[in-house]
Formats: C-alpha cells, structure tokens, sequence
C-alpha cells in the first residue's frame, strides 16, 4: 500500500492544507512554478475531502458552472487486505494534454443540465457531451457521455451519438445514482474544484481561461 506522509508530515491543520492546494492550483495556471510533491498534494484532498463529510458541506449546482481544466489525478488499485480500491500514486497531467470539463445548466433554478468533456492532443480534439444531474444533499452529479464529436484543426470529422446514447438520453434521468457514472465533490472553489469518482479516484480541476 502507499505510504504518502509519515504522521509526523502528516498535514494536521486547514492552513497548511489550503496552502499545498494553492500551491497545485498557482503550479497548473502559473508559468515558471513550482509543483508541490504529488504525495502532498493527495494528503491534502484527503483532508479536505474529510473536513467536508464532517461538517456536512453542500455545495450549489451554480457553483460549478463553467468551464475546468483537468490539472491532478490519482489512480486506484484493487485492495487485497479489504473489499473495494485503495488509492494509488496522484501526480500532475503534462501541460500540453488539455483536458477541459464544462458543466452548463438547463435552466435556471433546475438541478439538470449537460456536461462537455475534451480532449485536445495537438490538432485533434476529442469532445463528448451528455446529460447531467446534480443531487446537492450529496454533492454528487452523475452524468453520461451519450455524443461524440471528433475535430482535426478545427475541421469535424464526425459528430453522433456513441454506445446507444440516443436512448440512454432519453432514460438518463428515470435511473439511480448508482446505476450511472459520478463526481462527488468535496472541494468547490471559485479557482478549482475536487471530486471524487465513482471508481475511487481522486482529481483537481482549475479553472480555465477558455
């Protein structure tokens, strides 16, 4: 299992948290910056994760509104000494892969709406779309990725709906979270964001420019 901090660097108080995160966030906007260490960085979102559970935090579907850039993941692996996932290494995305999230509601005051993954490698772009909903008691949005569009400098190659999506859009919303893909976010920033997914990873999303 990995060992992040010893319980001597273990990160024991909210400013010291809070500064490992800006400084993440400060090393994902910022040219010229140093990254903090990835295994500070997962002990911080961890905490922070665990702040909110405790003191009940609910965050407003409003607040994720707009577009974010995937800056820091974790990966996950299988626990043999307990049932479910343990977490893995996190580290920092190469900044020449750019990977933006964008959440966009339906209407004011609804609690539905769509979100746009893409992913840009050099001159091909990547964007899938679908159908969201957020459940606030639980800070969770379960979404689907039912389209698919592929760009190549900017040019469409292709555009459609990807595994059934036409009707697993039209049953999106009839099914259970559980039954459906999920962010539980426990960190809502005006600068970044932090959710956990459904597999058990954790990730760190900045605002972007765009």
């Amino acid at each position: 299992m990995d060992s992040y901090l010893t319980n001597t660097d273990r990160l024991d108080t909210t400013p010291l948290r809070d500064e490992v995160l800006n400084q993440a966030v400060e090393f994902l906007t910022t040219l010229g910056t140093t990254a903090p260490a990835p295994a500070a960085v997962v002990e911080a979102l961890l905490m922070a994760e665990k702040t909110a559970k405790q003191a009940k935090v609910c965050y407003a579907w409003e607040q994720l509104h707009g577009t974010w850039r995937l800056g820091f993941i974790t990966g996950t692996k299988k626990s043999r000494q307990r049932a479910g996932v343990i977490l893995g290494a996190g580290r920092f995305l190469p900044k020449w892969v750019k990977i933006h999230l964008s959440y966009l509601q339906s209407e004011p005051g609804s609690d539905r709406g769509t979100v746009e993954n893409s992913v840009a490698l050099g001159l091909l772009q990547i964007v899938l779309t679908g159908p969201t909903q957020f459940w606030p008691k639980m800070n969770i949005l379960t979404f689907d990725f039912t389209r698919m569009r592929v760009l190549l400098s900017g040019r469409q190659l292709y555009s459609g709906y990807i595994r059934g999506g036409q009707e697993r859009e039209r049953s999106f919303y009839q099914q259970k979270v559980k039954q459906q893909a999920f962010f539980t976010y426990f960190l809502v920033q005006d600068q970044y964001i932090a959710a956990r997914g459904r597999g058990g990873g954790l990730a760190l999303w900045t605002r972007a420019s765009v």
